[in-house]
């Protein structure tokens, strides 16, 4: 801690400019801390930065920092520069999982920002890519103290490193009538299941996982996890014929049709008699028509999960969404998320003993070949699997359509 003139900032003048606009700053939020704690940690990062931007250079790097029993949940940030910014020299980061769905109490987050600014910056990310609550700056010291705190009050680490990482999902049927499955209870089944390669790492890179509950994909499930768990249905679209008859009398049918019917990727809604028809041999999931029409239409029936594999963002190949691999499993009953996290752990097993060195599983893929793949995972080729619905994940003007390319296998 400072005081007097020790709580000054430094002179800053490109990340000054990072507050200008109408968006909210981090360097505001940074310099708002710095001035409630004075913490001075805060202002050698900033210092750090603002010379990065100088240099057009980063000056973090990785060490060893734990605490006893685990070999995951912190990332070291050591300075490279720390004799220019000695008050930078360390600045780790505290991966902390949250519950599924991210529920929170006030009172559980108001624990949890007292024990950070006791031992920390105060600086908090919510939420990392993996879904952890991200504690971002604190000295190596001072880790296994505030670790300890965290965890008398029911916290435990994070993934960090070439593990399992802390599984991030939606909201699911606590509050969204949309979900398909009970995301909470299969992300604590599989959270439970895996703990000790969340914990400890043994893989040879990280593994992610996602639960969305429905294919509006809340959690972005398909682009950034290895494991992309979707819920999906079965069979016709459920129609409420009084509620569709409200919607056009309260819409109008030009809008129904102009927002419903021709915006239907495959064309599998017609207007008939004054109501809409639906071909659901043709429908892909795609949720607009039941975005649009929320109390008129809703997902089928029978419904389960489908499984993505492969996804994530920029490294070694570049951006991969998930390829399907399991069209439609059922997780509702005890036996049947067993099954399925057997099933996960079988593909988790066949890459982590064939993989090589920091090779995430859709590269894995990429590198065998998906025949290889399906062999060596024991899994069944369907004729529903789709190896690439395009090339990544982010939509460019005058995409070129090619159906070829969504043929599989």
């Amino acid at each position: 801690m400072a005081d007097g003139n020790e709580f000054q900032l430094n002179p800053t003048p490109l990340l000054d400019d990072l507050e200008s606009g109408p968006w909210p700053s981090f360097i505001k939020g940074f310099k708002e801390q710095f001035k409630k704690t004075g913490n001075t940690m805060i202002r050698g990062a900033l210092d750090q930065l603002n010379y990065s931007y100088q240099t057009k250079m980063g000056y973090w790097k990785g060490g060893v920092v734990g605490v006893h029993g685990y070999g995951a949940g912190i990332i070291s940030r050591y300075s490279m520069v720390s004799d220019l910014f000695p008050e930078a020299k360390e600045f780790h980061t505290v991966r902390i999982q949250p519950a599924p769905g991210l529920h929170y109490s006030s009172k559980s987050l108001r624990e949890i920002c007292d024990i950070w600014e006791k031992y920390g910056s105060g600086l908090i990310n919510c939420h990392g890519q993996s879904g952890n609550l991200q504690l971002i700056g604190i000295e190596a010291d001072k880790v296994q103290a505030a670790f300890d705190e965290f965890n008398q009050k029911g916290w435990d680490l994070g993934g960090a490193g070439a593990c399992v990482r802390t599984a991030a999902s939606c909201v699911g049927p606590a509050r969204c009538e949309m979900s398909c499955y009970d995301t909470l209870n299969v992300h604590h089944k599989m959270l439970t299941y895996f703990t000790d390669l969340v914990h400890r790492p043994a893989l040879p890179y990280k593994a992610k996982f996602k639960f969305s509950g429905c294919p509006n994909d809340c959690t972005n499930a398909i682009q950034r996890a290895d494991y992309a768990v979707i819920g999906t249905w079965k069979g016709d679209i459920q129609v409420d014929e009084a509620e569709v008859k409200a919607f056009i009398d309260s819409k109008g049918m030009d809008y129904v049709v102009n927002n419903v019917v021709t915006r239907c990727p495959t064309n599998a809604i017609t207007m008939e008699s004054g109501s809409i028809k639906i071909n659901n041999d043709d429908c892909v999931r795609c949720m607009h028509c039941i975005n649009v029409m929320t109390k008129a239409l809703s997902p089928g029936k029978e419904r389960g999960v489908s499984l993505l594999c492969g996804g994530k963002g920029i490294l070694k190949v570049g951006n991969m969404l998930g390829a399907m691999m399991i069209p439609f499993i059922k997780v509702d009953t005890e036996e049947e998320q067993e099954a399925f996290v057997e099933l996960i752990e079988q593909i988790l097993d066949f890459w982590a003993d064939n993989a090589l060195d920091h090779e995430r599983l859709g590269e894995f893929i990429e590198r065998i070949g998906m025949h290889a793949f399906l062999e060596g995972a024991e899994l069944d080729t369907s004729i529903d699997m789709v190896t690439h619905p395009r090339d990544n994940p982010y939509f460019k003007a005058g995409y070129d359509h090619d159906p070829l390319k969504e043929i599989s296998l």
